[in-house]
């Protein structure tokens, strides 16, 4: 078996590098152990813990099924375009474990296209003065910048108050700063086919941005359909801290729409 340690881009060079010998390509087994910034490849564990456990099996022969799961990244020319959409770039065979392999990430379907407007409109009408907003990763957040005529940086966080952007693509440090002693909510959006709230894509958010602002500050926005994908799953955080990730387990509100939200199970 082989076990890495990073994100897609590692993952790519993995699938690249095996490609090229017909024997490691189809005798290999590969595990990824959840630690980069992108990940939407059906590669990794939901949670270094999980890969410990998968690897522990797998190699003890008590689990010995493999099967074909792809390597995606981001599509760069979507992005240049303003959207974030995954390719497939080849498959990679992992350990069989419906449980303990994160899925692959889905992107928004064009009917969704409405929906989001309708979650930033929410959350815009609901926003209290003086206090910051922390805006997650992804279309459906960028919509709250988008309806307030801000820049947004789609795959990065930005700070909001007052309806004027404080801070565009922030670091954990920026978001440590700019927090200290101000009233703080954090706006997250779902990661379709895989349900990540935490610990995907927005590392910035950190354990200690999260406890600042506290569990009750937390907005999570998600479309239907991006629900509806997850097949009765629950929503994850793997925020790297164990203590904060059962904390933040249990039931949510996820809202879906302006008049439209839905409660649902988070876990770790």
């Amino acid at each position: 078996m082989l076990l890495f340690a990073g994100g897609d881009g590692t993952a790519r060079d993995i699938c690249d590098t095996l490609a090229a010998s017909a024997t490691l390509s189809t005798e290999m087994a590969v595990l990824g152990i959840p630690s980069g910034v992108k990940m939407h490849s059906a590669v990794f564990a939901l949670t270094p813990r999980r890969a410990g456990e998968i690897a522990a099996r797998f190699l003890l022969g008590k689990s010995t099924e493999v099967t074909d799961s792809e390597v995606m990244d981001i599509d760069e020319d979507a992005f240049r375009s303003g959207r974030v959409s995954a390719s497939l770039f080849g498959y990679l065979r992992t350990p069989q474990d419906s449980v303990g392999l994160q899925a692959t990430k889905s992107g928004t379907p064009i009917e969704d296209a409405e929906t989001p407007a309708e979650i930033a409109r929410r959350i815009i009408a609901r926003m209290e003065e003086n206090t910051l907003y922390i805006i997650g990763p992804g279309t459906t957040t960028s919509a709250i910048p988008e309806a307030l005529n801000i820049p947004n940086s789609l795959l990065g966080v930005d700070v909001i108050s007052n309806k004027r952007l404080v801070s565009a693509d922030a670091t954990e440090n920026d978001l440590l700063r700019l927090t200290d002693g101000k009233p703080t909510k954090i706006i997250v959006s779902v990661i379709g086919g895989q349900g990540y709230i935490f610990g995907r894509g927005n590392q910035q958010i950190s354990p200690s941005v999260i406890r600042r602002a506290g569990k009750d500050n937390i907005i999570v926005a998600a479309t239907r359909r991006k629900l509806l994908e997850l097949h009765g799953r629950p929503l994850l955080v793997d925020t790297g801290d164990p203590d904060l990730d059962t904390e933040l387990s249990g039931y949510t509100k996820v809202v879906t729409g302006y008049r439209e939200s839905q409660v649902h199970r988070v876990s770790s």
